[in-house]
């Protein structure tokens, strides 16, 4: 299980678990409360490379589509491929079982620029 109080977060609602040089991300239970029912997930290719800010891939719900923006610049390692079947994991477990992609992080120092909980809950 994820410890959220441990995650670091975007403006933009996505959370970032950072394990060495690889950041796990996914988005926000706030996130996902707000897009509704998740039905499908338009994701990056494996070895793809974003820049900080960039959009790695949408999230489609009922009602809008939203992107899925990179916290950290680097290269995507691997796909969550459950969400292929099960899009909506991301509206049941956001923080587990629902994480969207891996990216190997290419500058660390861009994880200075992300909020922690405190700040992430401030900004909602």
């Amino acid at each position: 299980m994820i410890d959220i109080t441990k995650l670091k977060y975007t403006k933009d609602h996505e959370w970032v678990h950072i394990d060495n040089d690889i950041a796990t991300i996914g988005v926000t239970d706030f996130a996902q409360s707000e897009l509704g029912d998740i039905i499908f997930i338009e994701f990056p290719n494996q070895g793809d490379v974003f820049k900080q800010h960039e959009s790695v891939g949408t999230l489609e719900a009922v009602k809008t589509v939203a992107d899925i923006y990179s916290p950290v610049s680097g290269s995507i390692v691997e796909i969550n491929s459950d969400l292929d079947s099960n899009p909506e994991l991301i509206n049941s477990d956001p923080y587990n079982d629902g994480w969207i992609v891996k990216i190997k992080i290419e500058d660390s120092s861009e994880i200075d620029g992300l909020l922690d909980l405190d700040s992430y809950n401030e900004l909602i």
